[in-house]
């Protein structure tokens, strides 16, 4: 594999030591680099200290040219990432009036006064240039010297992502080699990642393109990276390869989200949908509500978390009796009533055991999914028991995987 940029990811913040965070940046970041044909040497955490965070940025830049920090950029006393950076530079940071009269403004737009330690967040060395924060206060910083990189970058994720993408990648690609790299992510379901890794060995076999399988709540996922003057056409070999090995097992690509796919399928058909969840905590519902354009085919959802509250919403107290709580006909009864009552087209429902032990006989992370449409009602059942997690978003996932494969069945998609 041709690579000759290496780096090396380092996290700052007490919490993270402590546990108190999960690190999600370093994580999100270790996926971006092969898509620039950056090699990853190593990921650090280091504490709010400057000397050890000075030792760690000396010891990452011996063995990377590139370094992507994460953290510290605050206004605190023990924010020190900037310090650090000054450190290992050799220079002095000083207040940026163009930085200063944008946090000043920032400020003045929220309504409040610039607190006087918030100044840091104005400051530059020399060597660095500030990078926009759209989500925050803190800018971050991008420093060239000596042949090396060091991109500073905030701690909060969303902070970070956007800093990543709109400001980091780009540069990083123009001081990159020239030679051209491409991806594409084919996404899988329904299918184990034990499975799916032995449909593909062939694949492992190849340095270009090079296959990597990522475990992700909507499936497994499948990345391959190409390079080189020919890495469109190799992408678009191991895509045929891929749709004869899985066929429509593969449900979407790249940038591809569940809950999108199926707004762009109602939304061209002008048909609408209705939820009500039980087991899931409306995670159905967030998904669909939070996906553009949703308002014109999403009509609305209902939660539920017991007996009473589904008996209230119009299920028959006879049939909890009869067939329990959590069943395939309460499942069926649940769709058609939300579909009903919201006056929509198509109505799903979730049932299941949110709870980690036994209820009433059946295990816990048991689901059942109810779709009802013009042509009646159709139920799946489904076990996460392996996986079970209190926000059912897998359950969740699972359910809108049903309703994609009937509106499939109706020649919807």
């Amino acid at each position: 594999m041709d690579i000759h940029h290496r780096a090396e990811i380092i996290s700052v913040g007490n919490e993270l030591l402590r546990g108190e965070i999960t690190d999600t940046n370093a994580g999100f970041l270790a996926s971006q680099l092969p898509l620039l044909g950056i090699e990853l040497n190593r990921m650090t955490t280091a504490g709010d200290d400057i000397r050890q965070l000075r030792e760690t940025l000396e010891r990452a830049q011996e063995k990377a040219d590139i370094v992507l920090v994460t953290g510290g950029l605050g206004p605190t006393a023990d924010d020190l990432t900037r310090e650090a950076i000054a450190a290992v530079t050799g220079e002095e940071p000083t207040v940026d009036a163009a930085l200063e009269n944008n946090l000043r403004q920032l400020f003045g737009r929220m309504r409040q006064e610039m607190p006087p330690h918030n100044i840091k967040q104005a400051w530059l060395i020399p060597s660095a240039e500030a990078l926009d924060n759209p989500l925050g206060t803190a800018p971050g910083w991008w420093v060239r010297k000596n042949g090396k990189t060091i991109a500073a970058m905030p701690g909060p994720p969303r902070e970070m992502t956007i800093m990543w993408r709109n400001e980091v990648a780009p540069r990083l690609r123009k001081i990159l080699s020239k030679q051209v790299i491409l991806s594409r992510t084919f996404k899988t379901y329904g299918i184990p990642e034990a499975e799916v890794a032995e449909m593909v060995q062939s694949f492992f076999e190849s340095e270009n393109p090079s296959l990597g399988i990522y475990a992700h709540l909507d499936g497994i996922h499948l990345r391959f990276v190409a390079r080189g003057n020919d890495a469109g056409q190799l992408l678009r070999n191991a895509g045929e390869q891929l749709d004869e090995i899985f066929g429509s097992r593969i449900w979407g690509r790249d940038d591809d989200s569940l809950e999108g796919l199926i707004g762009g399928w109602l939304g061209k058909t002008g048909l609408t949908l209705a939820t009500i969840e039980d087991g899931t905590t409306g995670t159905i519902a967030n998904l669909l509500s939070t996906t553009p354009g949703s308002a014109r085919y999403y009509r609305g959802g209902l939660v539920t978390g017991s007996d009473a509250t589904k008996i209230a919403f119009g299920v028959p107290p006879e049939v909890i009796a009869t067939y329990g709580p959590v069943s395939p006909e309460v499942a069926g009864i649940m769709a058609a009533m939300i579909r009903e009552r919201f006056s929509a087209d198509i109505g799903l429902s979730t049932s299941g055991i949110s709870q980690k032990s036994t209820v009433k006989g059946e295990p816990p992370g048991l689901t059942y999914v109810g779709v009802s449409d013009a042509s009646g009602e159709k139920t799946w059942g489904h076990n996460f028991a392996r996986f079970r997690d209190p926000s059912g978003q897998r359950e969740a996932y699972g359910a809108l995987f049903r309703l994609r494969e009937r509106l499939i069945e109706l020649k919807i998609a």
